[in-house]
């Protein structure tokens, strides 16, 4: 798909807010092309990144009392696990799934905000050109959550593989309830665990299966007929996104900016076959007091500069803007996130102003 969306602004996911209703209504207002449900993880430990997503999972626990989750790895799983494989095979197989994956559906328990989402827009009537959601990303799953020995899922690939497979099938469940609502659906796969990729930490973490990885959510979304990104709030290697064939790779352009210049190749391809670039140019930290929207607005010239500068053509990187915070506001102060969001819907106007389509 080639588009153009100049600009058009977005959320990452997360707000400090309490109030669904108010959560909703400030990404309605605020990003009212594009807008998201709100994650609240002020709400309660199921809001939380990671464990918003489990649920359906075989062999998780949530821990209320410690406050944390872990999957039990330990004596026979394999009736879970086919059931599990079952309920996968039945929707997803490309030959004969029904592609139905509501046996990942994702309940008001888990995300006050996406019932409360649909609520508006349907009472809103019509369809938005576009409608995001969100899910965490495999490797950022795999990666923290641990099993009863406090070992990374992720090294235990049976559970790696589960782990994946399920968060495809959240991906799609979210993409079909949202359809009617939206022109075009976009489904962002978060991995901030991507910004330690290469650290000594992780070094035991392959390019190519990172890519796989990604490779296989970025297909389930496709699946779907929606657009497929990827955010990383930190520093990484920027061409792994490329190479796993997402729509749109977003990336922290406030403290990063810089870095997508350092890929000129990775980022032409990526615009050859129709991709964006959403530059998270609005700070998600208390920064935000102290810029306007043309401090931003001068920020974000810098950094499209310098890209231009290693080759890529200019006409295009404006084109295939897209303007968000640079991570979610979930820890922020709500009236610092209040103006992340106003301040995103009057950089996206004046940029657009600027480049008049």
């Amino acid at each position: 798909m080639t588009w153009n969306p100049l600009f058009l602004a977005t959320g990452i996911g997360s707000m400090p807010f309490e109030d669904p209703d108010y959560a909703v209504r400030m990404s309605l207002e605020c990003v009212p092309e594009a807008p998201f449900w709100p994650q609240l993880p002020r709400l309660g430990l199921r809001e939380q990144m990671e464990i918003q997503y489990s649920e359906g999972m075989p062999r998780v626990v949530i821990d209320h009392g410690k406050g944390r989750m872990y999957v039990d790895t330990s004596g026979d799983y394999s009736e879970d696990f086919a059931a599990f494989y079952e309920a996968y095979m039945l929707a997803m197989d490309p030959d004969g799934g029904t592609g139905d994956c509501s046996a990942m559906a994702i309940s008001d328990d888990f995300a006050r905000g996406m019932g409360v989402f649909e609520a508006a827009l349907r009472a809103a009537g019509g369809k938005r050109p576009f409608v995001k959601v969100q899910t965490t990303g495999p490797c950022s799953f795999a990666l923290t959550i641990v099993d009863e020995n406090k070992r990374a899922l992720y090294y235990n690939e049976e559970f790696r593989d589960v782990v994946i497979k399920a968060l495809a099938m959240k991906c799609r469940y979210q993409i079909q309830r949202f359809r009617p609502y939206a022109e075009k659906v976009i489904c962002f796969v978060d991995e901030p665990i991507l910004s330690a990729f290469g650290s000594s930490t992780y070094v035991s973490v392959r390019r190519e299966d990172v890519v796989a990885i990604l490779g296989e959510m970025v297909e389930a979304v496709h699946a779907d007929g929606a657009l497929a990104g990827v955010h990383c709030c930190g520093n990484t290697e920027w061409s792994i996104l490329v190479d796993a064939g997402v729509d749109i790779v977003n990336f922290d352009a406030f403290d990063y900016g810089e870095t997508i210049a350092m890929y000129p190749d990775a980022v032409r391809a990526h615009f050859e076959r129709g991709g964006a670039l959403a530059w998270g140019i609005v700070p998600t930290s208390p920064a935000i007091r102290e810029h306007s929207v043309e401090d931003l607005a001068a920020r974000l010239e810098t950094v499209m500069n310098n890209l231009a500068a290693r080759g890529v053509d200019k006409q295009a990187i404006v084109q295939r803007a897209i303007l968000t915070p640079s991570c979610g506001t979930g820890s922020m102060e709500p009236a610092d996130a209040e103006k992340v969001f106003t301040t995103l819907r009057a950089l996206s106007q004046a940029m657009r102003k600027a480049y008049p389509a």
